[in-house]
């Protein structure tokens, strides 16, 4: 080969790879889209920390026992394996990645120790492999279809709504306002409290509008089955429902107990009963019958997941509860999480 076709030959290559190159590294960074209808995770959970979040095959949850490190496991809890020395809250799930508020990296330490700021982030499942979306004071999150909703706080612009692009190149205020945007029904997210005005307000993320659709003292809203679960403030935070259809809601009563937290999660209601004499965390059927203790205490951050319910006595992380979402109730503490925890503690991990 002559020196002048070699030279020719090397320049085509190194065309090639100052071409192809950049091109695969756009295509292996690309987040496919996903499907119509994808939510990242229920308003019950997120309204409860959002520290589980399941799919198909799996249930992604912050281990209380672990600082609140990133966990996952199968959905009869077996399997469970460390995946992020990172503390997170608020887990959302589409496609092969989760969306998550990084709480704190503080205390961790060993092997893949990374020390970095709280914030929105995104985890690749496949690869394992953390991307940072937002930062400067990012709280609850949700994702709906193709956009990552997230509360945001910059001290220059105040508290808003923020809406994020799933490669993070695009983030944008689209209410100022720090609402929830837990509650997704078709593609639209329902919330409360705004700044100016009590009342159900429905988020279009098509148009970035939102409408008034009830007026009222309406708290914590969760929608199943075409009801919307809530607290109504009005009424000493008792829990009640009403159809989304009604063009007059006719509202349900369904217990006289003062609610404080509670998350709706296939045919049951749980719920933590505010009653300095005997508070309990409660349960019943999505109409109100049947109505029966779980455990006498207070009681937070009411998670469900594939066949359980998990939660901990108010104020105390550990230990972990969990009961059987239906049928008899058989409260026990999570072991297999904190079995799993000290594991990778011994190890250094």
């Amino acid at each position: 080969m002559s020196g002048k076709i070699k030279g020719i030959f090397i320049t085509i290559i190194i065309l090639i790879l100052l071409i192809g190159l950049p091109t695969l590294s756009s295509f292996l960074q690309r987040v496919p889209e996903n499907p119509e209808g994808t939510v990242g995770n229920s308003a019950g959970n997120l309204n409860n920390g959002g520290l589980f979040c399941e799919t198909a095959d799996k249930i992604y949850f912050s281990n209380a026992y672990d600082n609140n490190r990133l966990y996952s496991m199968n959905k009869d809890e077996t399997d469970i394996k460390k995946l992020a020395n990172v503390s997170v809250e608020y887990l959302c799930a589409g496609g092969n990645y989760l969306y998550y508020h990084q709480s704190s990296s503080k205390g961790g330490s060993g092997l893949g120790y990374v020390r970095s700021v709280s914030g929105l982030y995104r985890m690749d499942l496949k690869r394992k492999a953390i991307k940072g979306l937002a930062s400067e004071g990012s709280g609850m999150v949700q994702l709906v279809n193709n956009e990552v909703y997230y509360q945001y706080y910059k001290k220059s612009e105040g508290a808003s709504l923020y809406s994020c692009s799933l490669d993070g190149k695009s983030n944008i205020p689209v209410i100022p306002d720090l609402i929830n945007p837990s509650c997704v029904w078709n593609n639209q997210i329902y919330y409360t409290d705004t700044a100016d005005a009590r009342g159900l307000y429905v988020f279009d993320p098509a148009t970035k509008t939102s409408s008034l659709h009830t007026a009222g003292n309406i708290w914590f809203p969760q929608i199943q089955d075409s009801y919307i679960y809530y607290m109504d403030a009005s009424n000493d935070y008792c829990l009640c429902r009403f159809r989304l259809s009604d063009q007059e809601p006719a509202v349900e009563i369904l217990t006289a107990d003062r609610v404080d937290t509670f998350l709706v999660f296939g045919n049951m209601i749980y719920y933590q009963k505010n009653d300095r004499e005997a508070p309990a965390l409660k349960r019943m059927g999505l109409d109100g019958s049947n109505n029966e203790m779980v455990a006498e205490g207070n009681y937070e951050n009411l998670n469900g997941a594939s066949y359980y319910i998990y939660f901990n006595r108010f104020g105390e992380p550990t230990p972990v509860y969990h009961t059987p979402a239906s049928g008899s109730i058989q409260v026990a503490e999570f072991e297999g999480a904190k079995t799993a925890a000290m594991e990778n503690l011994k190890d250094g991990n």
